[in-house]
Parts: C-alpha cells; structure tokens; sequence
C-alpha cells in the first residue's frame, strides 16, 4: 500500500494494482466485473492507510463507497432463478441507481477538488479597505436621484398592504368517471374487433381518469369471464381478447355505480 500524489492510497489484489480512485472509474464504466473485486482486502488496506494518516472526511466518503460496492456485489452474487431476471425494470433501476451513487461521488469529489485549489489561489487576496484616492474618485459617473420619498412610500405600502394570494381548490375536483359505462364501451369494441391492445381501447380517452376507469372495468369484465388478457413481459402492450358470449354480458354482475368509480387523481 503506498499514498498517491492526491492524498489518496493505493490498493494491491490479485487482479487490480493502482489508486483506489483508478478502481471505482473502472467499475463505473464496467470494464471491470465488481464480483472480481476482494472488499474485504481493499477494507484492510484502508484501515492500515488510515492508521497512518487518519482523516475523518475520507473515512466517511469510504464508508459510503465500501457500501454502495457491497450491495452492488451483493446483488451480483444472488441466485438467478430466471434467465430473464436481468430484463426486469426494477432489477435494472437498482443497478443503475448503484452505478449513479459511484458516479455522484465521483462528481462530488472532484467538484471539492476545484473548490480547494480555487481557496489555495485566492486565499492571499484581501479586499480594499482604505477609501478612494480623490484623482480616482473624480472620474465616477454623477448619480441621478430621480426617486422621491412619496415614491418609496408607495412601494412600500404596495408590499406590506398586498392583498393575500387566491388559492382555490376548484382543480382538486375532477368529474368522477363510472367504471360501468367503460365496460360497455370496451365490450362494443371486442365485439367487433375481436382483439384489442389495450392502447386502442384508450385512444379516444379524454383524459387520465377515463383510463384508470377502462383498466377497471378490464379487470371487471376479466372477472367475470368475459375477456382475456395476455402480456408478455412487464410493461409489455396488454392485449385483451373478447372470450364471452351476449348471455354472458347479459349476466355479468357488475357493482353500483357509487362503488365503483374512479376517484379524481
């Protein structure tokens, strides 16, 4: 283990020699497998390192380094089950948010970087504290006064006498959308076309509640053994498929109309 130029120190594995700083960039542009990397040596070396120059500030940006490093191997280690496991979102936003904390700090600590050589530079400045020589005073500009008191006084009145802001509660009330005419109108559509995305079936939706209200009666109408739906992978197109007859429709038991509505968003 030796220190670097930077302040920083040096890890020595099997399969990686250089600055610590060298390892986290390679990890973070994944030109190096995480699974190949001995935490636990790299810890020990920290901990001699430290002994030597102890600095609290870089213990702490290594603790939250060593963390995130270890759910990240963590992760990788886990038991597949299911060779599509990779392809789903929230494994993938997981990854990415490991990877996006690597390079937060990265970012961070180079931003410290640029912030300590701007203070070494302009540590030895100091601010003018004896007045302007006359020979420099005279050739300011004359300032133009034009604002009297009446002036001031007006401005002042307009913003400690302003009048409260209006705030009205009028667009927290979105007309309700009954869940049973959605389902009629997605039956009428089955029944002529067969099968239907559910993105068709919401083409026409004038807003945001109205497809809520569809999804709904979708599952209602799934319920009763009237559709199918079929998706291949999350956040995949849903496909629905009309399966019922018009005995069936005419049997289907659908709730009141006060219960099962959508509520404004």
């Amino acid at each position: 283990m030796t220190t670097t130029e930077g302040g920083g120190f040096t890890v020595s594995l099997e399969n990686f020699e250089g600055p610590f700083d060298l390892l986290l960039g390679l990890i973070s542009k994944r030109e190096m497998d995480i699974t190949e990397v001995a935490l636990a040596a790299v810890t020990d070396e920290f901990i001699a390192y430290m002994r030597v120059d102890p600095d609290l500030s870089r213990t702490s940006e290594f603790l939250v380094v060593a963390a995130t490093l270890l759910d990240m191997k963590a992760r990788s280690l886990l038991p597949v089950e299911d060779e599509q496991l990779e392809a789903d979102l929230e494994y993938l936003e997981a990854r990415d948010l490991l990877f996006s904390r690597l390079l937060q700090y990265r970012a961070f600590k180079q931003v410290a970087n640029i912030f300590g050589q701007l203070w070494e530079v302009n540590s030895g400045a100091h601010p003018r504290q004896a007045e302007m020589e006359p020979k420099f005073a005279a050739l300011l500009p004359q300032l133009r006064w034009s604002t009297t008191p009446l002036d001031l006084a007006k401005i002042a009145a307009e913003v400690i006498f302003a009048a409260p802001p209006e705030v009205t509660t009028t667009h927290l009330h979105d007309p309700l959308v009954p869940v049973r005419p959605q389902a009629e109108y997605i039956l009428k559509q089955l029944k002529v076309l067969g099968d239907a995305s559910f993105e068709q079936l919401c083409a026409d939706a004038p807003d945001v509640n109205t497809i809520v209200s569809r999804f709904l009666a979708i599952l209602d109408l799934y319920r009763e053994g009237a559709v199918s739906f079929k998706q291949e992978a999350p956040l995949a197109k849903l496909s629905i498929h009309w399966t019922g007859s018009d005995t069936i429709v005419a049997d289907m038991r659908m709730e009141d109309e006060e219960d099962a509505v959508v509520a404004p968003l």
